[in-house]
């Protein structure tokens, strides 16, 4: 194999590769949640069988991401980059070639492994950039999350009725391997790095931690979520991260720096996208299956699979429309204001289905204000993230971040499960747990809107300032960003 070219890489050319990474991971995470009916079929199992195929996934994702993002940070992002994309490529691959249903499971856990994605793609950006082209890219990278979760909707229901399953995994995988190539043919290793080890004993302990409350959660619509084995999991889970944390603190080489999650631009940010996780995550799913509902339920539209996807498609340009001009709004506005705005327009998108949701057009209007506000604040979310740390935190911080966002979507996509469950009639969801579900997001992104207005507020100045590297930035970040 020839060497990479001395040549470096245009901007350009890096964000199209971190670019293509991202929607091959984003497109796993949400491609076999419309699919679940037929693997369910095709793959001889029940209902709670196949579920696994998102809770291995979101297990894997919610500690994997911060790991890898550390482990960016100290030997070295494009490294760890081509190593996420290997080990997604391996789990994907894996997942295509199986018809047995625990062999997929193993494969999507592996595969959520990979959400290290994202965290190391913006710290790329933010070293390898020049300052003023930074949060552009990172609000285009931020959105893509969503973007690529809207097109595997969208493309699940094709794939499944005219192709088979293991197409929802074929066509993910190419992408990955083009992305693998270029990342080691065109991006530059970084040369900042925070020295460092792995500590183990808080990495087990954080990996044990998370793990349980997560699969505490995501089996309350079987075991309920005021059940004995529920509430002692989450209570086992709570206790454990608590050690972790004091572990952590204690420690000389901690693995997430208890210190910098102090820090109010770090905590704020993080409490914002834990509750817009919460409230905008379950729209993935319940929209779809709102509209695959029939006629005969009195509030369904009927839409077969493939239509049924076609809902979120105003959300997918939205979201795209807004990452691509992130950057603009960013100069102009200011990253929490973006925040601010985006969280405004996914609680009209929420409020307007608790309201109304008697016609199409009010999915698809709900659709569209929803894509426009995730575009804003995923953008927003990944640049107030970056411009609390100094560039040698960049992964680890970005990482948590969406860790905390990944934990309030499966906290909302399960209270969204619960509402739905709670309620039917001949065996048929009503529409009674569908308007609790609007009306829950409604409150979370309420109080999200509130926690939005607790993040510092940095002029457009103050913001380049903060991306600029790390030895001309970094000790003002930590001075400035904890008052």
């Amino acid at each position: 194999m020839t060497s990479r070219t001395p040549r470096r890489a245009s901007p350009t050319l890096i964000l199209a590769v971190l670019s293509l990474g991202g929607v091959a991971y984003a497109m796993l995470s949400s491609s076999v949640v419309p699919a679940l009916p037929t693997l369910q079929r095709e793959l001889h199992t029940t209902e709670t069988g196949v579920t696994w195929l998102l809770t291995a996934y979101l297990l894997s994702a919610s500690v994997g991401t911060a790991i890898l993002g550390r482990l960016g940070d100290m030997y070295g992002k494009e490294r760890l980059l081509l190593f996420t994309l290997l080990i997604l490529s391996g789990g994907t691959l894996l997942a295509a070639v199986s018809s047995s249903l625990g062999v997929i499971i193993i494969a999507r856990f592996i595969q959520g492994a990979a959400g290290g994605i994202f965290p190391l793609a913006f710290g790329i950006v933010r070293d390898e950039f020049p300052r003023e082209k930074v949060a552009g890219a990172i609000g285009l990278l931020s959105a893509i999350l969503g973007v690529g979760a809207g097109i595997g909707i969208v493309l699940s229901g094709v794939i499944v009725e005219h192709l088979n399953y293991h197409w929802l995994f074929w066509i993910p995988l190419v992408a990955t391997l083009i992305a693998a190539f270029a990342t080691w043919r065109y991006i530059p290793e970084s040369p900042i790095r925070l020295p460092g080890k792995i500590n183990w004993l808080a990495a087990a302990l954080m990996t044990i931690g998370i793990s349980t409350v997560l699969l505490a959660i995501s089996q309350t619509t079987e075991w309920g979520w005021g059940s004995p084995k529920t509430l002692a999991m989450i209570a086992a889970g709570l206790a454990v991260i608590g050690a972790w944390i004091a572990v952590e603190v204690r420690s000389s080489n901690p693995l997430i720096d208890m210190t910098m999650m102090r820090i109010r631009g770090v905590w704020t940010t993080n409490l914002a996208a834990f509750l817009l996780g919460a409230g905008m995550y379950a729209s993935f799913i319940v929209f779809p299956q709102f509209a695959q509902l029939p006629t005969s339920t009195g509030f369904g539209f009927g839409a077969s699979v493939v239509v049924s996807g076609l809902y979120l498609l105003p959300s997918t340009i939205g979201m795209t429309v807004l990452g691509l001009y992130a950057g603009k709004i960013s100069a102009r506005f200011g990253s929490r204001a973006a925040l601010l705005a985006g969280t405004t327009f996914t609680t009209a998108s929420f409020a307007l289905l608790a309201i109304e949701h008697s016609h199409p057009y009010d999915l698809l209007i709900a659709a569209g204000l929803l894509g426009v506000g995730i575009g804003l604040a995923f953008a927003a979310l990944g640049n107030l993230i970056i411009q609390a740390v100094p560039s040698t935190q960049t992964g680890v911080a970005s990482g948590m971040n969406t860790v905390m966002r990944t934990l309030g979507g499966a906290l909302g996509g399960q209270l969204s499960a619960t509402f739905i469950a709670a309620h039917t009639i001949n065996g048929e969801p009503a529409v009674t747990g569908f308007t609790e579900t609007f009306l829950m997001a409604t409150g979370f992104l309420l109080v999200c809107l509130a926690a939005g207005f607790l993040v510092p507020k940095h002029s457009h100045a103050e913001e380049l300032e903060l991306e600029a590297p790390a030895g001309e930035a970094s000790a003002r970040v930590l001075e400035g960003a904890q008052a």
